[in-house]
């Protein structure tokens, strides 16, 4: 960044100039900002092109309307540049964080990443966040003197310190990367960034699906019927699809919004003036107002009574289980099945660890195709 775009940031922006750096030094070939370099790194990782077949909610045969954890990830950035933009911080930094955050999640969502939890179970666990710092840390392999990425610290400490209602992360990696601190505003962003878009992308999905009906969010879901009852007042004749892009659409903009206005009010109570103010602050700055935040709970009460808990869905928990649980003990027990480059590396690491590394990298697609290749006898190999 140049000096004038310096002068835009506010002073609690994390700023390229001031990262604490990467592991391994190297001599770069263009003079791109430290955070614009993680985010194109990211953009071209392997692990980033295999989201595309990553399920969301719905798996990715399913049909192709649904989100992936691609399109999530993208998605997340978007909200996430809206917010940075108007609270003066990095967008650079917000955008690599929003872009990555997702990188370790296993195929079939989170169902995929309990299951492998469990069964890593006396093997170090499964988390898929510190998993996303294992990915741009050791797994991605693309440069010939070092593995991984080679990211900042600072979008490093954002995977690893991401969390929002269905992510916590407690693990002694978070050591290196001062735990007893809050990690930069950039890095807070995407926890909420990340649950505005599952929930409005999962309002989406489900009424496409049919699984979810717009009765039930209408009579049960206060922010669903403000934004629906402002679609009707300014079009009362718009049709279908439009009043559900319309009233998603409104909606987040209104939680945009909110945490824009709570967050300022934070930095000021709080005299936050830099970073260091922010890592060392009582408790997280970017947040929604009380209100809010009470509503939003509502929704995603709703949600999960009604769409995750749906018996479809149910139903493909229950696939996605029997596949990774035969696939992991297949490869447990005769490791011999797996490809050539992951039998090298239990030269490395227990054997456990990378078969889990192995799983937690297949999309969808492979994981079922492996499944077929090893338990169906008619399938070829």
């Amino acid at each position: 960044m140049s000096s004038s775009d310096y002068a835009q940031l506010a002073p609690y922006a994390a700023r390229d100039d001031k990262s604490r750096g990467r592991k391994h030094h190297e001599e770069f070939k263009d003079v791109r900002p430290a955070f614009e370099r993680d985010r194109d790194r990211i953009i071209h990782c392997s692990a980033f092109r295999r989201l595309e077949y990553k399920t969301q909610v719905f798996v990715n045969h399913e049909g192709d309307y649904y989100r992936t954890r691609l399109t999530h990830s993208l998605e997340v950035a978007q909200i996430a540049r809206s917010i940075a933009r108007r609270l003066r911080l990095n967008e650079a930094l917000t955008e690599a964080i929003a872009l990555a955050h997702d990188l370790g999640h296993t195929p079939f969502g989170h169902s995929g990443e309990r299951v492998l939890n469990e069964l890593m179970e006396g093997y170090g666990g499964f988390e898929h966040n510190l998993q996303s710092v294992r990915v741009v840390e050791t797994l991605e392999e693309r440069y010939p003197t070092f593995k991984g990425l080679n990211l900042t610290w600072e979008t490093r400490e954002g995977l690893v310190k991401h969390s929002t209602s269905r992510d916590r992360c407690e693990s002694k990696a978070m050591e290196e990367y001062d735990p007893e601190k809050h990690p930069t505003l950039e890095a807070q962003i995407i926890d909420l960034a990340d649950e505005i878009a599952y929930n409005n992308h999962d309002i989406d999905d489900g009424l496409e699906s049919g699984l979810l009906e717009e009765e039930v969010l209408r009579d049960n879901v206060e922010l669903w019927s403000e934004m629906m009852a402002r679609m009707e007042t300014n079009f009362p004749n718009i049709p279908n699809p439009q009043k559900k892009y319309y009233a998603i659409s409104n909606l987040i903009g209104f939680l945009i919004l909110d945490v824009v206005e709570k967050t300022g009010q934070n930095l000021s109570r709080g005299n936050i003036r830099s970073t260091v103010d922010v890592g060392n602050a009582p408790e997280r700055t970017v947040r929604f107002s009380e209100e809010t935040e009470q509503r939003n709970l509502r929704l995603k009460q709703v949600l999960l009574e009604h769409l995750y808990n749906h018996y479809r869905v149910r139903r493909m928990r229950s696939k996605a289980r029997m596949v990774i649980e035969r696939l992991f003990k297949a490869y447990q027990e005769n490791p011999s099945v797996l490809p050539p480059k992951y039998q090298e590396k239990m030269n490395q690491e227990s054997k456990e660890r990378i078969i889990c590394d192995y799983i937690a990298g297949m999309t969808d697609r492979y994981a079922l195709d492996e499944y077929r290749k090893l338990f169906d006898p008619f399938a070829k190999v």
